[in-house]
């Protein structure tokens, strides 16, 4: 196997566009064709989580976090972050972050928290737009199904839980093959008039090239004739944050002290406690201050999240209560995500989770 098997595979399940603009997502030191030894999975890469695989033999760290965030104008060792790329690079080992493209993809970060706690009904928070495009194509009546079952299996035709979705009306088609041509249908010179299924299909941007090659390798014509046009539609299984229910309601201080426990937090910081019950969750793992205007119109009574601002409290202003339970900790069930996700689709390699702790955050 190659690293580039694994890094292909993770962005299948968590593509690189879908990460926000100010992220550094993807392979980000060593050599994809290389051969692989090992995987080692860490929420952080540090020093000691370089030396622990290179004690276990991994040639490839998969991180949440990216180590290269910000750009690096020299590599002299003086920076803790030029000391483990260079470490990397002089032992053959490579790097790997899948940072805000896993945390927007449904079944990605938010989605591992809302498990832990157990949340009911779970959907995306903040869904994303303009990230979807639309086919529109015309193929003859006897060749509709082909041409569909291609774009399907290319990826095109999903609309939340249904797949298989199109919009397809009967029309006619005509054109004059030129002499140069091999027409499917018709004679050079000759006006043909066919008749022809106009198929519309939504499909995600990142996939444009796979399909229109799965178009054009499964249409008939020697000249296919389509157009593709972005949608600003909102995609509603990619975004920020999750938005859940718990089976029963829960007295808050109740719930909180739970929420302290299954997260496996030292501390909770929250607001003040504005209602009696809480039912309806939202959360966001690692820094989710932004999404807080989205859980208060979710009609969440408790968003959890971690980085939140002194300041950023007074937004909760007794309509919601906001829990913070710390960056590390929102998101320290990511490893098992991830080594989840890799396991259930390569069962023979070497797979393990660091036992480096990298939280640089203690409490006294």
């Amino acid at each position: 196997m190659r690293i580039k098997d694994i890094t292909d595979f993770l962005e299948q399940f968590a593509p690189l566009s879908y990460q926000e603009s100010y992220d550094n997502s993807g392979l980000l030191v060593g050599d994809a064709n290389a051969e692989l030894s090992g995987v080692s999975i860490t929420l952080d890469v540090t020093e000691r989580v370089i030396d622990e695989a290179i004690r276990n033999r991994d040639n490839l760290i998969i991180a949440h976090h990216p180590l290269i965030f910000k750009g690096l104008k020299s590599l002299t060792g003086k920076h803790w972050v030029e000391r483990c790329v260079i470490k990397a690079l002089k032992n053959n080992i490579a790097l790997y972050a899948i940072h805000t493209n896993l945390d927007n993809v449904h079944l990605g970060v938010n989605r591992k928290i809302a498990e832990q706690l157990a949340l009911k009904n779970i959907r995306i928070l903040s869904p994303k737009s303009e990230i979807l495009s639309k086919l529109v194509t015309f193929v003859p009546h006897e060749d509709a199904q082909r041409v569909l079952d291609a774009l399907y299996a290319a990826g095109a035709g999903q609309i939340g839980q249904y797949d298989h979705c199109s919009f397809q009306s009967d029309g006619t088609g005509t054109f004059r093959p030129g002499e140069n041509s091999n027409p499917h249908i018709g004679t050079h010179n000759v006006d043909e008039t066919v008749s022809e299924k106009r198929i519309e299909l939504v499909f995600p941007t990142y996939l444009k090239s796979k399909i229109v090659s799965a178009l054009h390798n499964s249409h008939p014509y020697e000249e296919v004739a389509y157009y593709l046009s972005a949608l600003s539609n909102t995609h509603q299984e990619v975004g920020s944050g999750i938005v859940g229910e718990l089976s029963s309601p829960m007295d808050t201080l109740e719930f909180l002290r739970h929420l302290k426990q299954t997260m496996r937090t030292e501390c909770v910081r929250h607001t003040s406690i504005c209602n009696e019950k809480v039912s309806k969750i939202a959360l966001c793992g690692g820094a989710g201050s932004f999404l807080l205007s989205k859980a208060i119109g979710a009609g969440a009574d408790v968003f959890i999240t971690g980085d939140f601002k002194y300041h950023d409290f007074f937004e909760a202003d007794s309509r919601i209560v906001v829990a913070d339970i710390g960056h590390f900790e929102s998101e320290q069930f990511t490893k098992d995500l991830l080594y989840d996700i890799i396991s259930e689709k390569f069962t023979n390699i070497a797979l393990r989770l660091s036992e480096v702790q990298t939280n640089p955050i203690n409490y006294l």
